[in-house]
């Protein structure tokens, strides 16, 4: 086997950066560590409406037990009108990634 050794400079522009599969899967995944998500941002991350999701995943008995704060979960359910929903980002993009199947065959 013949090898071939070529130096070669490529221009990257000034708001671009390289970084390599490993570190870009590593920030990937910590991108939501940390965040907590309103029930609107829920809606915008899944493109959901608030009714779908508290018909077909909220308040689905099973799918609660999960997330209820009150089990153990990392979802916080309001108690009293007008307290906010409150969701722990990265795991709750976690469960909706392992529940997919589950969640639509419910719907």
């Amino acid at each position: 086997m013949q090898q071939l050794s070529v130096n070669l400079t490529i221009a990257i522009p000034e708001d671009h950066v390289l970084v390599s599969k490993v570190e870009l899967e590593r920030l990937k995944k910590n991108e939501l560590v940390g965040f907590y998500w309103s029930l609107k941002d829920l809606e915008n991350r899944t493109g959901k409406k608030r009714s779908w999701l508290q018909d077909n995943i909220l308040y689905i008995p099973r799918f609660k037990k999960l997330l209820d704060v009150n089990n153990g979960g990392f979802v916080y359910y309001p108690s009293n009108k007008g307290q906010s929903w409150s969701f722990h980002a990265r795991k709750m993009s976690q469960f909706l990634d392992r529940h997919f199947t589950d969640i639509y065959k419910g719907s």
